[in-house]
């Protein structure tokens, strides 16, 4: 069994700022070792569906962490080597609801299903169908981050489905490339996410799965019927994830999405705002979070708004006070007066 340093928690989560009472984490290091593969079993059954599991060894060193964004259930899984077969037999208990959307870490990952076969390596994203067997035998430890989607929210039928199993989604470019590290980091802070954030995040991520799926099909995402949305989730996602960069342009935006700004500019119409609009409102909405967080704290807003992608304080204090009709002092002021008040006795 290889050496592993620091516990599986210390290794694998970065630390949330919102504990999740969500999540849930299982260990074999519980239990006796002797007693590691039968536990395995019973927590990939509770948490995933049933397979049988063979290793070379009698002990098995593995670990999960599973959490809920909305439609989604999240599992990461970190294991020795070893191989699973999800068989009829285990299908006919009638556990298998979702599809698994899967990114591949770590390691590698050889998969057989709907008769092909194809090895998944670090990036790579796999689509399993749960009604059906599959096989995947991992030759060293992994990590593999498991979205479980219902499948009626990825809008593919059954026999195209069967066209997606056992089929590597590399992230060389185009949707794939913005899907891996999406589903990398939510796996890794799901926690942070209080519900109807999680429940907003959960809806673009399946968007942009079931994009990513049409893509596979040799279907054009921009075609179908629906696309300005997905593509506008997609955008808006992107967005989030660099509201620090102070160079988020909407030039910037477009050509991170093959786009043109101006059918860019036409996706925003749509909801009546403009890019540019919607962008500062994030920002604005991240940095007030953030400051009422730290309310009781002497705080830096020069810092905050840099932090948030604004390039100075001047111009963060005027879009805040175009915003909210006050400046960020005087709303901060209130702020902690109202808790202080909160805090006074009766």
């Amino acid at each position: 069994m290889p050496t592993v340093i620091g516990s599986f928690e210390d290794r694998l989560w970065c630390p949330a700022p919102v504990a999740s009472p969500r999540a849930r984490v299982l260990s074999t290091r519980s239990v006796p070792p002797r007693e590691s593969l039968d536990f395995w079993h019973d927590a990939v059954l509770a948490t995933l569906v049933g397979m049988d599991i063979a290793t070379e060894g009698r002990t098995y060193d593995a670990a999960l962490r599973t959490d809920h964004l909305g439609d989604l259930r999240i599992t990461t899984v970190e294991c020795d080597p070893g191989r699973v077969h999800r068989s009829q037999r285990l299908i006919a208990r009638g556990d298998g609801r979702d599809v698994f959307v899967a990114v591949q870490s770590t390691g590698r990952a050889q998969v057989e299903q709907d008769g092909r076969t194809t090895e998944l390596r670090a990036g790579d994203i796999g689509f399993f169908e749960t009604v059906r067997p599959f096989r995947t035998a991992f030759p060293e430890r992994f990590r593999l981050k498991i979205y479980a989607v219902p499948r009626a929210l990825l809008g593919r039928s059954e026999a195209e489905l069967r066209q997606l199993t056992a089929r590597a989604v590399r992230p060389s470019g185009g949707l794939p490339a913005l899907l891996v590290p999406l589903l990398e980091r939510l796996a890794d802070t799901s926690e942070a996410y209080a519900t109807p954030v999680a429940e907003r995040l959960a809806e673009g991520v399946i968007d942009l799965m079931a994009a990513t799926a049409a893509d596979g099909l040799g279907k054009d995402p921009a075609t179908l019927p629906g696309a300005d949305p997905v593509l506008r989730l997609r955008i808006k996602t992107f967005i989030r994830w660099h509201l620090s960069d102070s160079g988020l342009t909407p030039r910037a935006v477009a050509d991170a999405h093959g786009i043109s700004v101006r059918y860019l500019h036409r996706l925003f119409e749509a909801e009546s705002t403009t890019v540019c609009q919607w962008i500062r409102e994030q920002r604005l909405h991240e940095c007030r979070r953030e400051l009422a967080v730290r309310a009781a704290e002497s705080v830096s807003l020069g810092q905050v708004a840099r932090r948030w992608g604004f390039t100075s304080p001047a111009q963060f204090s005027r879009a805040f006070r175009r915003s909210y009709g006050l400046s960020p002092t005087d709303w901060l002021d209130r702020e902690r007066a109202s808790r202080a008040a909160g805090d006074a006795p009766c």
